[in-house]
C-alpha cells in the first residue's frame, strides 16, 4: 500500500463553538479529563516546538505537569538544547495528540522559569532514580557510552545516597499562552477547530477555523 493511501476517517466526537467553553485553560481542563477517563495512554505527552534566534525549530515529546489560568508547566534540564534555545527566544509551541478520541490542542506562547519552590517541590516528589539522573546527566550533550553514563549516575549516588539536592541546571519552565486551539476530527476532513487568541484586554476572542 501506497503512503498516499493510508487515511481514517475520524467521526468520534464534534466540537461547536456553543459547546467550546469561554475560557480555553478550562476547555483544556475538560478534555484533559476525558483523555484521563478514556485511558488515553500517556494523556499527559506532548511535543515541545522551540526555535533558535534565527528561527531554526526543533522539537521533542515531554510531559506536562502542571496546568493553571497561569500556563502550562513542564521540568527540563536548563542546559538541554530547548534550554539554550529558550534563552535566546523564549517562545515555544506545545502539541497534545490524542488519537484515541481524534483530538489534538496547540497552544502557543512565551516562555519563563518558574519559582524554586516550584522546582524544589516537584524535584523531591519524582522518583530517587529520576533525581540521581537529573544531576547526573548533562543533557544533549554527547558521552562516550552508556557505560559512562550509568558509572557517572553511580557515582551520583554514592554522593548523595537517598537524599539528592536539586541540581541548579534542573527546573521547570511555564508557557503563558497567547494562543490556544482545539482540533476535533470530523468526516471527509471537515475538522472542527476553534481557536482563542489573547486580546490586549486580556480576554480571549474565540472564532472558528477552516479545517
Amino acid at each position: 500500500m501506497s503512503i498516499a493511501d493510508l487515511r481514517k476517517e475520524y467521526s468520534r466526537a464534534s466540537l461547536s463553538e456553543t459547546d467550546a467553553h469561554s475560557n480555553p485553560v478550562e476547555q483544556f481542563s475538560k478534555w484533559f479529563g476525558e483523555a484521563i477517563a478514556a485511558q488515553v495512554p500517556e494523556a499527559n505527552a506532548m511535543s515541545v516546538s522551540t526555535a533558535t534566534a534565527n528561527g531554526r525549530p526543533s522539537s521533542r515529546i515531554l510531559l506536562i505537569k502542571e496546568f493553571d489560568q497561569r500556563g502550562f508547566t513542564f521540568f527540563t534540564n536548563y542546559g538541554s538544547r530547548k534550554g539554550h534555545e529558550l534563552d535566546e527566544n523564549p517562545y515555544a509551541a506545545l502539541l497534545f495528540y490524542w488519537i484515541e478520541l481524534e483530538r489534538q490542542v496547540r497552544i502557543e506562547g512565551r516562555v519563563e522559569r518558574v519559582t524554586d519552590v516550584e522546582n524544589d517541590t516537584y524535584y523531591n516528589s519524582r522518583p530517587l532514580k529520576s533525581r540521581l539522573g537529573a544531576i547526573a546527566s548533562s543533557q544533549s550533550s554527547p558521552v562516550a557510552s552508556r557505560e559512562v553514563l550509568e558509572a557517572r549516575v553511580a557515582e551520583v549516588e554514592q554522593q548523595y545516597g537517598d537524599h539528592p539536592v536539586r541540581p541548579a541546571h534542573w527546573g521547570g519552565y511555564r508557557l503563558v499562552p497567547d494562543y490556544i486551539e482545539f482540533w476535533q476530527g470530523r468526516p471527509s476532513r471537515l475538522h472542527d477547530r476553534i481557536a482563542y487568541t489573547l486580546q490586549a484586554d486580556g480576554d480571549w476572542q474565540r472564532q472558528r477555523l477552516q479545517p
